[in-house]
């Protein structure tokens, strides 16, 4: 087993055959997503490589027919109903106080009385007031408790108008009681995990893990002996010092093709930034909100994968219906001779099309 090994099997393991979207929901079952389009958003550029014919935007324009939902796993995106059947009843880091109930099951009321609601609805008939958001700033209180409702499982998001929420109330099964199916449980979201980010060196499999106290914050105190569980069952070897682990039934793959792909900042290839440097031997920063005068790659820099080697990156836009692009390079200069420029080209008319720009 050798480091080259390893960043074959990070490259095969997510950029499968491309096939229909909802298979390749099904062998992710999660998808991070992220609202800024530079050009599409994240979990566009995420599928592109992993569904044949995917446009930006297919995702939310099908997502009232796939069996996919809007939820927090160990990041927000889009899960599986398998997936999320494995969360929930979620609950939340605490219980909501007395205020908060009422106000919980009177908007519960009027979800149900509507069927489904957007939140300027909500706050029109309520009238909550603002709070103070994660980023500091304002927002609807509105806003903030449908968010809250919908982390506990208690609504579902049913499709999104101009990008806003759209919800209806929802409820899940009971979740497990006995010991011996939560265990199951966990491992099972452990193996999605899994799925998404491996090959993965120890500490990177130990933060996921713990990570899933999103996920599931009703078990977060097991989720130490989950990740030992772990340790035990999945397929591992150690390299450079490093321990590394991987599904149990999945053989760590070889192969390499002649193929450019421009990656989104949280494609699985890209998330793990531990990881990343250790495979390809830079540092990778998201960079969308460093202030400009500090960024070194670019407000939504693509990591650019040749082969199975992340060479450089690559900033994109739309101006005038057409693409534009530069790119960076570690090496300071790319690939010599005219199978990279091919691929490179062929990448990016792929990225036309996928944006609908092609004549």
């Amino acid at each position: 087993m050798t480091l080259d090994d390893l960043r074959r099997a990070a490259v095969a393991q997510t950029l499968f055959t491309p096939t229909t979207l909802q298979r390749a929901l099904d062998a992710l079952g999660f998808v991070q997503a992220d609202p800024i389009r530079a050009p599409a958003r994240a979990q566009d550029l995420t599928l592109r490589q992993r569904v044949a014919g995917y446009r930006a935007g297919d995702l939310e324009r099908r997502y009232s027919r796939l069996d996919v939902h809007e939820d927090f796993f160990v990041n927000y995106g889009f899960v599986t109903g398998a997936v999320q059947a494995l969360m929930h009843p979620r609950g939340g880091p605490r219980p909501w106080t007395a205020a908060r109930g009422r106000h919980v099951h009177a908007l519960l009321d009027f979800v149900r009385t509507r069927g489904s609601v957007h939140p300027r609805q909500v706050d029109e008939h309520f009238s909550h007031g603002t709070v103070t958001n994660y980023w500091g700033g304002s927002s609807s209180a509105t806003t903030h408790l449908l968010d809250a409702m919908h982390y506990r499982g208690l609504l579902r998001v049913v499709r999104r108008e101009a990008g806003i929420r759209i919800y209806e109330a929802h409820e899940h099964d009971p979740g497990p009681r006995g010991i011996a199916t939560r265990r199951a449980h966990l491992d099972a979201l452990v193996d999605v995990i899994v799925r998404n980010y491996a090959p993965l060196p120890a500490a990177s499999l130990s933060n996921l893990v713990r990570r899933l106290r999103f996920a599931v914050p009703q078990w977060a105190g097991e989720l130490e002996r989950t990740l030992q569980r772990a340790r035990r069952r999945l397929a591992h070897a150690r390299v450079e010092g490093v321990d590394w682990y991987w599904p149990a039934e999945q053989p760590l793959p070889v192969a390499v093709n002649d193929v450019v792909r421009l990656l989104a900042p949280f494609d699985p290839v890209v998330w793990d930034r531990r990881r990343f440097e250790i495979l390809w031997g830079w540092a990778y920063r998201f960079e969308a909100y460093t202030p400009a005068p500090k960024r070194k790659l670019g407000y939504y820099a693509l990591p650019l994968l040749w082969r199975d080697r992340v060479i450089g990156w690559g900033n994109v836009s739309m101006e005038h219906g057409t693409l534009q692009s530069d790119f960076g390079y570690i090496a300071s200069q790319p690939p010599q001779g005219r199978i990279f420029r091919r691929a490179l080209e062929e990448e990016l008319n792929r990225l036309s099309v996928f944006l609908g720009l092609e004549s």
